[in-house]
């Protein structure tokens, strides 16, 4: 009988190492024993200056570390933004970031962006910003189809304003990109902890939309701690993803509660 493949992880260097400078997270992933991290999008705007890249992706080499998922811009993630794809008065800021960021990913062999959806903005109506989110994801699908890469959709909680809250939202936004665009290098993102959060049934999730599932990542709940620390059986989703075909990463996307070292006692490399 031919056994469920195994997972891998990566490291969400945004979230974890911050009490070191960026440019020496991925060294610090390696030191821990990981071969991959992730990071969201690591500069202070959509279209920095190519020192800026040119460290970014030496600190990546450097470290012997593959990029296994990097976001688009998405505005100012500590003020409340989640994106731009939907944002009318920034859409053209996000057009130009797209061929920055699958450049950056493109040479460092990186395959899954994720693209955050964006909030509701006031004074504009739902429909029209589903339909820019349309076209803006359609662009950036069709230049990472172009070398064999996916853009994430996902859903996200904590922010109120923002429409994709379960694995069936995401899912019908990227049917309707397939459907108008013809495009198909678009996932689904299962963020087990922003799913649980908002209420999703995850496991059911993970078994409808096993062929859309693109990336995963993981925290626990209440504290977006690692797991272990909350009520997530995310032992059991894994082994749920891994029974439904699921070889992609696993982006450690979390809070830890104490050393980061200490934080990834909880993991199976199995």
């Amino acid at each position: 009988m031919e056994s469920a493949p195994r997972l891998r992880y990566a490291v969400n260097c945004s979230i974890l190492f911050t009490e070191l400078p960026l440019l020496e997270r991925p060294e610090a992933a390696r030191s821990a024993g990981f071969d991959a991290v992730e990071f969201w999008w690591p500069f202070d705007t959509g279209l920095p200056g190519d020192a800026e890249v040119d460290a970014f992706e030496r600190a990546i080499r450097d470290a012997g570390v593959q990029l296994a998922g990097l976001n688009f811009a998405a505005g100012d993630l500590p003020g409340g933004d989640r994106g731009l794809v939907s944002w009318p008065q920034r859409s053209l800021e996000f057009r130009d970031n797209i061929a920055v960021t699958l450049g950056i990913g493109e040479r460092l062999g990186c395959r899954a962006f994720n693209a955050l959806y964006g909030n509701r903005v006031e004074g504009v109506a739902p429909a029209e910003q589903d339909e820019l989110a349309a076209e803006n994801l359609a662009l950036a699908a069709t230049a990472a189809g172009s070398f064999g890469a996916t853009v994430l959709v996902e859903p996200v909680s904590g922010a109120d304003r923002y429409p994709l809250r379960t694995a069936a939202d995401a899912v019908d936004v990227i049917t309707r990109v397939e459907r108008e665009s013809g495009v198909t290098s678009l996932g689904l993102l299962a963020d087990l902890y922003h799913l649980t959060v908002n209420g999703d049934d995850v496991s059911k999730a993970i078994t409808t939309y096993a062929e859309r599932i693109a990336h995963v990542q993981v925290a626990d709940t209440p504290g977006r701690n690692e797991p272990g620390t909350g009520e997530i059986p995310i032992d059991q989703y894994l082994g749920e993803l891994r029974a439904a075909g699921y070889d992609g990463w696993v982006g450690l996307e979390y809070k830890p509660s104490g050393p980061n070292a200490g934080s990834f006692a909880w993991l199976h490399r199995n």
